[in-house]
């Protein structure tokens, strides 16, 4: 594990920055609950945190950043949490979409959107195609979303194909299975990040994350800054990546 406290490194000094870095944000409701504050306070402190570490992955050269905001599990909370957290996404997506365009900053969203609210889609399609010309930083915002189910999603566009006679099924392989993923469009993370100090998966990116980098902290997600997401770059600067074979970087 890391700790959030470790002085960042300066951007030079930083040899060989992850690529695409995918951050499970977990800890919002433990945060609340420390405070003895609602969660919904520490929701809103999250969404503060996820603009700052949009920040410092622009200032540290990150390309792509995906952030998990709300799982397909997460419908199974409380309707008035869902409430809250769907009032708060469509919130802060449409007070920062003029701030993310002005810094260059790309934003699309992965996920099951047949279950979103019209309100939040329509706020979706506007964030997304007023910044769809950016590309210093491409954030891709995780709504709705569940690994399994976008795998499945794509074995059923596949077998669509396969069953019109478009398309033979000897010839699916690895690379034409992804281009059927939410993700066709943007590379596997080269770094995942998981704060609130759990260690598992919990169904994230788990066809994309197949050779990337983990790094747990223990640091509540509304606490995460420019600090940890560092420290969490140092981590992975310090590894060999083989990919079952030889040593990359």
């Amino acid at each position: 594990m890391i700790m959030a406290n470790q002085p960042p490194p300066e951007p030079a000094e930083l040899p060989s920055i992850p690529r695409h870095i995918a951050i499970t944000m977990d800890g919002n409701g433990r945060w609340a609950s420390a405070r003895k504050l609602p969660r919904a306070a520490g929701h809103r402190r999250g969404a503060q945190a996820a603009k700052e570490t949009v920040i410092a992955a622009l200032e540290l050269g990150v390309e792509y950043l995906t952030l998990f905001s709300f799982s397909s599990e997460n419908w199974r909370r409380s309707a008035e949490e869902v409430n809250d957290l769907m009032g708060l996404l469509r919130y802060t997506m449409q007070r920062e979409a003029n701030d993310m365009k002005s810094r260059d900053v790309r934003l699309l969203v992965i996920g099951d959107r047949a279950r979103l609210p019209a309100d939040v889609l329509k706020t979706i399609a506007a964030m997304e195609a007023k910044t769809a010309a950016n590309r210093q930083l491409t954030v891709v915002i995780a709504l709705s979303y569940g690994a399994r189910d976008e795998i499945v999603h794509a074995a059923q566009q596949l077998a669509i194909k396969v069953a019109a006679g478009t398309l033979d099924p000897l010839s699916i392989d690895t690379e034409m299975f992804g281009q059927h993923l939410y993700t066709h469009d943007i590379p596997d993370p080269d770094l995942c990040i998981r704060t609130g100090g759990e260690q598992r998966i919990s169904n994230f990116l788990l066809w994309q994350a197949a050779y990337a980098e983990f790094v747990f902290t223990d640091t509540f997600w509304p606490d995460f800054d420019k600090a940890a997401l560092a420290a969490a770059i140092a981590s992975f600067q310090a590894r060999e990546r083989r990919y079952g074979g030889r040593v990359v970087g």
